[in-house]
């Protein structure tokens, strides 16, 4: 095997060079050079002329499209979000601020899942001793898992070879290093090369792993994007970590759906699943208020009804604020512009206050009349009926456009006891769940009209 050289590659243009330097000749970017490995090129005798290459090459029609076998990780929400189960060699990195929960979450599935397969659990943050306090007070099982303190890679992939576990956690890969180089770990190359030799092991050797993943002050990964790319799935952690609820979301995954998600509550026992969470969202007050209504999204596979909040007040500032917590601002303004000129409702002497109850982001524009709704019941100080589900996407135009998988979303509805929803003419079913009338809607002005009947 060709031995691999230490170069210095710049960040911004990608060009290498043999010694460090404070700038890039050729970009002349400043402070862009971090080490990196380069393998040098194979001799033009090797496999370059082998005709027997060909052989790997196949059409579409012959290849195999047996569906990837999975086996459960003791918890249903975590199943569903990465897509049914873990893959075997598949390579899945969880990110999310400090003291979320990814150590708990994925110390409980591994002393889980070591009760059926061989596991291991690499800490590098953190004592066996630490480790095993833990797995005390969250009462898991302790007698089958094993767990290594552990920094260098390459004991790690020596020691996994020798134990061949089923499942293996690496917390956290920014503590890795690789001897093959001198920086500091968590640099950009320590991290990308460690994270390499992972995911080759992992293919090579059919050991599900478990990335954990620092993230910066901006609530991005940590590291070289590059590492995003190598692994088969990334889930983030959401949620307030003073708070009860935590949401774990797929932003990507091979094996499944993106965006899925999953809920989580926090205890003094751990993270438990929480398998109907519309029921946790709606804990709503017992009398209408305004300001409040309902909607349904959709997140991955499933429907979810939350309530969105809105709370209108007259403003004494030049520039009234627009405030979202859990919805896209910008989309904010655009829709209380459109509702300025097509429902003939100004709101640029008022401050405009928007939240998603339970620290769930809305991401699709289904909310655009929910919000709308919510608006109007604040500045006018009128109620809506607790029973009403509003959902649908407002166009600049004020045209009402229908959204994806409204069906569903309509008998998630029906099964939580709503009577009433306003939903856009193209959502409409035939044949309307038994208990609810369904207001169907074109245009923003006959949404307006149907809010307060």
């Amino acid at each position: 095997m060709a031995k691999a050289k230490r170069m210095y590659g710049c960040t911004e243009c990608g060009s290498t060079f043999p010694k460090w330097a404070g700038q890039c000749g050729d970009c002349g970017a400043w402070n862009t050079l971090v080490e990196t490995l380069v393998e040098a090129a194979p001799a033009a005798s090797g496999r370059a002329g082998w005709a027997g290459d060909q052989a790997n090459i196949k059409t579409l029609a012959e290849v195999s499209v047996e569906e990837v076998p999975r086996f459960s990780t003791a918890s249903g929400e975590l199943d569903r979000v990465l897509g049914g189960g873990l893959v075997d060699g598949s390579v899945v990195l969880i990110g999310g601020d400090p003291g979320i929960g990814k150590s708990t979450i994925l110390l409980q599935t591994l002393c889980a899942i070591a009760q059926r397969y061989p596991a291991l659990y690499v800490t590098g943050e953190e004592s066996q001793q630490q480790v095993a306090m833990r797995a005390r007070r969250l009462d898991l099982p302790q007698d089958r898992l094993k767990v290594m303190t552990e920094t260098c890679i390459e004991a790690i992939i020596a020691t996994a070879r020798l134990e061949k576990p089923k499942v293996m956690v690496i917390d956290s890969i920014q503590t890795i290093f690789t001897e093959q180089l001198q920086s500091a770990p968590g640099g950009v190359a320590q991290v990308r090369e460690s994270a390499a030799l992972l995911v080759r092991f992992a293919k090579q050797s059919g050991t599900a792993i478990f990335l954990v993943g620092h993230v910066t002050k901006e609530g991005a990964l940590a590291g070289p994007r590059v590492l995003e790319h190598m692994v088969d799935t990334v889930l983030y952690f959401e949620g307030e970590s003073d708070g009860r609820l935590r949401l774990l979301r797929a932003v990507k995954n091979r094996f499944g759906a993106v965006n899925e998600l999953g809920v989580f509550g926090m205890t003094d026992k751990g993270l438990k699943e929480v398998t109907n969470p519309s029921a946790i969202f709606l804990t709503r007050a017992q009398e209408a208020v305004p300001g409040s209504v309902v909607m349904a999204t959709w997140e991955g596979t499933r429907p979810m009804l939350v309530e969105v909040q809105a709370l209108v007040d007259t403003s004494h500032l030049a520039n009234p604020r627009r405030v979202t917590l859990g919805l896209d601002q910008n989309r904010l303004a655009m829709l209380l512009a459109v509702l300025h000129r097509h429902g003939s409702i100004p709101t640029y002497d008022q401050d405009v206050f928007i939240n998603v109850v339970g620290g769930v982001k809305v991401l699709e524009t289904a909310a655009d009349l929910a919000l709308m709704a919510a608006v109007i019941s604040s500045l006018r100080n009128r109620p809506l009926d607790t029973d009403l589900l509003v959902f649908g996407e407002v166009g600049l135009s004020g045209e009402i456009r229908p959204v994806p998988s409204g069906q569903e979303r309509l008998k998630e509805a029906a099964k939580h006891g709503f009577k009433r929803a306003i939903v856009p003419k193209g959502n409409a079913p035939k044949e309307a769940p038994p208990g609810l009338q369904i207001i169907a809607v074109t245009r923003l002005e006959q949404a307006l009209d149907a809010l307060f009947e």
